[in-house]
């Protein structure tokens, strides 16, 4: 709004409209600042340290919204202007002045009340850390209970501020760090209810208290990290940075070798044989590896090779292209950089295949959690020796799938990916010996029903750590095939007057900045639903089920529809648009003929309810293409249609969002009626065999779950009877 009147034209002749329009929009300008004040001067009061610069703050942008709103009070004048009356016409660097001075206040009190955020959250930190002492020195169970139950308020506190904190940081590195950082948050303070309780029970127990200190180091290391996001410091330097990964010094690799096009002087060979030794050393991680299959070893080895041969050649040619620029020797040097930057490209995709296929079978093969299975079972048998051999198999597993996330990170991709790979990392080092720990106390104390319960939750994090893996290399793999940025868009849109020969007389429009205020809350609407079918499908073990594939592609698209509401994406104008529509009803056809296949394979009782849907779902599709197809003429019928086109687009989706886990309950009832749960093929030789069936479980979110720790605070009233 202020842009618009400081960049308004002056024209010698000015309707009355235009000069309402310059008034509202200063009333409005005057208006917003007023609400924007009050809430800055209520914050103010209720932290008095910065009440003084805050109330400042506050009275320079209210009275430099009210100058606005005086310079833009020109409806009432005739147009012949007065004199008297100083308005934007007479006086626009007056506008200019107002406008900068209530720029800097709102940026000012926007400062302000974020150090006051940052205050809250160090403040809730210390709360918690104080009461984490207390429960460390505790000695009787009911003191515990009390003790433990404002530790759990308090943890839902710091819960609340930090998730809004995640949600507002807009570097992505950092949003990563801060859900790592909460996840484990979240998942330790369940650990330290049941260490805690099995370290009260047994007291004498040295595994107990091992396993009890284990949890309290990785709070602490997490709480110090979360405030060290918040507060952007780094106490020991640049330490908390993680090594460069192949994938980034591939690409930073190639930006340079493609620059000498442009510029043969702006950096020196030395610099490049540099980055390139730093990249092949990276290498070693794989080719050093005992878990890289011999065939990846080899091919690595043999690129690793012909990248330096092809960087000679490119160095020699370049710096004859130095000193004689001749149009051979540019060709030469094209040539040189090319088959240079194939080769890295070759180097990327062996050390991806070399990861992601390691990671795959390791996934298959532990996903039964037999080793887990077995220490539970030996350690309510007081089987010490089972227990000690079973600990040494549990170490093996940690050590591949610790190997296993060091390859991936290589070739994660992406930083937040980078970043979730090293807190994976961190958790299979971490978890592992408290795992053991947990279970050399079961074996010590086989009756206990609280060192039991104590295996089981360090058990469940490791499981669930183990199907966030699968989850983290499908986003790996998808990054690498260009599936997705944030997320997979989809790709084959029909371009405007390029598949429809309708479309000749049309003339491709953008949404302006006001159209696409109004439709923000739709496209929000429908970013949370893609979201939630995202959740559900990620549920299905079998990923190539028609139901899953035509879920997945409606919630491209509608993500893709979700983006043009933000004047981002694939879709530049609203032709594009209404094309996308067409498509995603078309798509949702699609799955409604796959649901009424998907019925045959359900109960006849169940059947009814799905066709039901499935006829919803081919009705809502059928209005959308209507509206789709509907023409427009004229910016506002246009605007209609794309505000219908969503809303049409957003119900298909909520109706989506009821059809997946439907689905997905009805394929569980007939696979457990059917017993056809099929268990996972063995990986290695000596796997530890038994009766039962594999399954994999399913994603638990990482996410710091405020519900599941209000959960732990009301339900601490069993201790008391224990």
């Amino acid at each position: 709004q202020i842009t618009s009147l400081i960049n308004h034209k002056d024209k010698p002749k000015r309707s009355d409209k235009t000069l309402q329009a310059i008034q509202r929009v200063g009333q409005a300008v005057n208006l917003a600042v007023g609400r924007f004040v009050t809430v800055g001067e209520a914050i103010a009061n209720e932290n008095h340290e910065l009440k003084e610069e805050m109330s400042v703050a506050c009275i320079e942008a209210r009275r430099a919204g009210e100058t606005i709103a005086q310079l833009t009070d020109v409806a009432s004048l005739d147009h012949p202007e007065s004199d008297s009356h100083i308005t934007i016409f007479t006086d626009k660097t007056g506008v200019v002045k107002a406008a900068r001075l209530l720029l800097s206040s709102v940026t000012k009190v926007l400062v302000l009340a974020d150090r006051i955020v940052i205050k809250q959250i160090i403040t809730s930190r210390n709360k918690v850390l104080a009461t984490m002492e207390q429960l460390e020195k505790v000695s009787s169970f009911q003191e515990f209970v009390q003790i433990f139950s404002q530790f759990g308020n308090e943890m839902v506190e710091f819960a609340h501020l930090t998730g809004d904190r995640q949600n507002d940081l807009k570097d992505e590195k950092k949003k990563a760090r801060m859900a790592a950082s909460r996840a484990v948050l979240e998942k330790c303070t369940m650990m330290l209810l049941t260490a805690s309780k099995t370290c009260l029970r047994h007291p004498d127990c040295e595994s107990a208290r091992i396993n009890k200190d284990g949890v309290f180091h990785r709070m602490r290391l997490a709480l110090e990290q979360v405030i060290d996001i918040v507060t952007d410091s780094r106490p020991n330097g640049e330490n908390e940075m993680a090594p460069i990964s192949i994938y980034s010094g591939i690409k930073e690799f190639k930006n340079k070798v493609e620059g000498l096009r442009e510029n043969l002087y702006f950096l020196s060979k030395e610099n490049l044989s540099t980055m390139l030794e730093v990249i092949l050393e990276h290498t070693e991680d794989f080719t050093d590896s005992a878990y890289t299959s011999h065939e990846h070893r080899e091919h690595i080895l043999e690129l690793s090779k012909q990248a330096k041969m092809e960087l000679e050649q490119l160095v020699s040619v370049w710096m004859q292209a130095q000193n004689q620029k001749t149009k051979d020797l540019m060709e030469d040097l094209e040539v040189a950089i090319l088959k240079t930057c194939q080769c890295m490209n070759e180097l990327k995709r062996e050390v991806h295949g070399a990861a992601t296929s390691l990671a795959a079978d390791l996934l298959k093969y532990h996903t039964d959690h037999m080793v887990l299975k077995a220490l539970k079972i030996t350690g309510v048998e007081g089987n010490l020796e089972a227990v000690a051999e079973y600990t040494c198999k549990l170490s093996e597993q940690k050590d591949q799938l610790v190997e296993m996330c060091r390859l991936l990170r290589h070739v994660s991709g992406t930083e937040p990916l980078e970043i979730t790979c090293i807190h994976a990392e961190d958790t299979f080092q971490v978890t592992g010996p408290q795992i053991i720990s947990a279970a050399e106390t079961l074996a010590l104390h086989p009756s206990s029903k609280i060192a039991k319960e104590n295996l089981e939750v360090f058990c469940e994090a490791w499981e669930s750590q183990l199907s966030d893996m699968s989850l983290l290399l499908r986003e790996i793999n998808d990054v690498f095939e260009g599936r997705r940025g944030e997320k997979r868009v989809y790709l084959s849109l029909p371009r405007p007057g390029k598949h429809n020969a309708n479309l000749k007389a049309l003339k491709p429009v953008k949404l302006d900045t006001e159209e696409q205020a109004k439709i923000a809350k739709l496209g929000l609407e429908l970013h949370l639903l893609t979201s939630d079918v995202d959740s559900e499908t990620e549920k299905w073990e079998d990923q190539e089920n028609e139901v899953v594939q035509h879920g997945q592609g409606m919630s491209s698209m509608a993500y893709s529809m979700y983006l043009f509401t933000r004047g981002e994406g694939l879709l530049k104008t609203t032709q594009d648009l209404f094309h996308q529509a067409e498509i995603f009803a078309t798509e949702g056809t699609m799955l409604a003929s796959a649901l009424h296949a998907f019925s045959d394979q359900v109960h006849e009782d169940d059947k009814p309810l799905l066709l039901l849907e499935a006829e919803k779902l081919i009705s809502m599709c059928k209005q959308l293409q209507i509206t789709a197809k509907a023409s427009a003429q004229g910016k506002s019928a246009t605007f209609t249609k794309v505000d219908a086109c969503i809303l049409k687009t957003r119900n298909v989706m909520t109706l989506l969002c009821q059809l997946l886990p439907l689905c997905f309950k009805l394929l569980r009832k007939n696979k457990a009626g059917n017993g056809c749960l099929k268990p996972a093929p063995p990986w290695k030789e000596d796997r530890i065999r038994t009766g039962t069936n594999a399954h994999i479980p399913e994603r638990r979110v990482e996410t710091f779950g405020i519900k599941s720790l209000e959960n732990h605070v009301t339900n601490m009233t069993f201790l008391e009877s224990k």
